[in-house]
């Protein structure tokens, strides 16, 4: 491990002993809400022009969020498949860079299918590049994001890197609520909640060593709830939701509040489509505004997942909700982001 990678393990140590709520009090100054990351100017959107559903939420996605018209990048291929092959995906990242402007710092895919590129998320591949040696060894250790909990606004000009979330359009009118809910984040701060679950699937229990402790960030009106559980239900206020169990019940009993985030650590969350465990999707139809999961088998590294410290102190700043997800996640190469990515319910100049 290199030492950058290990100064980083002892900072989420020293976030997580003091309490995420006590951190961000004293480090106000590093974590200041800043205006100048991912926005409505530098984000493009790729349509599939061969999915009706793609061309529809795209030309909504772009009028709601005031998208300049020559962002919107079109490519063709037959919708459908959820895995691209290596080669064709190559083929198709290479004409999408070659239409993107310097300024551009990410990019939304508008489509359901494909989610995935042989073991790789297409969100990963899209904005990392296809890894197949991430294919050659399934337990083996993922490749180190420069980008993890990095202080970065603008993530292409500092590492090359251009970031992307998937917005998924298996239900056209699912899919303008969600882009709605993203909107509407940043009109105001609400009282809300976090429920950060440690429950009793020990596999997938793996992140809970980072979970802060139970408390109050009042500027934020946000309560931490920080549990000893495998469930929680009918409550109305969930601003961030993060367990770990293949299917997480009672989804439909709770509120999300617009810009909330949820997902589950296990091993094939981001199969959108599949049915061996619970499809992140569902967190989306539940009300959330982002989500995440494995497309492809990671074994309970919590590397591969978003530590919710992290996302939670990156999203509290006001940075949105594409950027706080990417910097949570430190091997990124097998997780899929979903969601409407330029949501940010704490940015205080949004």
């Amino acid at each position: 491990m290199q030492f950058s990678q290990y100064a980083k393990w002892l900072q989420l140590a020293l976030i997580c002993g003091l309490g995420l709520y006590s951190y961000l009090a004293q480090a106000d100054n590093n974590f200041l809400p800043h205006p100048y990351g991912v926005t409505s100017n530098n984000i493009a959107v790729v349509v599939n022009t061969s999915d009706p559903k793609s061309v529809e939420v795209s030309e909504y996605y772009m009028q709601a969020r005031k998208i300049p018209p020559e962002h919107l990048i079109k490519v063709s291929f037959p919708p459908g498949a959820k895995n691209m092959k290596p080669d064709a995906f190559r083929t198709m990242r290479n004409e999408v860079i070659a239409s993107l402007t310097p300024d551009i710092q990410a990019i939304v895919l508008v489509w359901t299918t494909p989610y995935m590129v042989s073991c790789n998320s297409i969100t990963s591949a899209m904005t990392l590049g296809y890894d197949a040696k991430q294919c050659e060894k399934t337990c083996a250790v993922g490749t180190q994001s420069p980008y993890f909990d990095s202080s970065s606004t603008k993530p292409y000009d500092d590492y090359g890197l251009r970031l992307s979330m998937l917005l998924p359009v298996e239900s056209v009118e699912k899919a303008k609520n969600l882009i709605d809910k993203g909107v509407f984040s940043s009109f105001k701060i609400n009282e809300a909640s976090a429920y950060l679950l440690s429950t009793s699937d020990k596999s997938r229990n793996t992140r809970s060593q980072f979970f802060p402790r139970s408390g109050r960030i009042a500027s934020k009106q946000l309560n931490i709830k920080t549990l000893q559980a495998d469930t929680i239900s009918d409550k109305q206020d969930v601003m961030f939701y993060f367990t770990g169990l293949s299917h997480v019940p009672y989804l439909n009993t709770l509120s999300f509040m617009p810009g909330a985030v949820g997902d589950h650590l296990t091993s094939s969350g981001g199969d959108l489509l599949g049915s061996t465990q619970m499809s992140s999707l569902r967190w989306l139809d539940a009300g959330a505004t982002a989500s995440y999961g494995s497309v492809s088998e990671p074994c309970n590294y919590w590397q591969k997942f978003p530590n919710p410290t992290v996302m939670m102190k990156h999203y509290l700043a006001g940075e949105t909700v594409i950027e706080a997800y990417w910097k949570s996640i430190a091997w990124p190469a097998r997780g899929l982001l979903i969601g409407e990515p330029l949501a940010a319910p704490y940015c205080q100049s949004c």
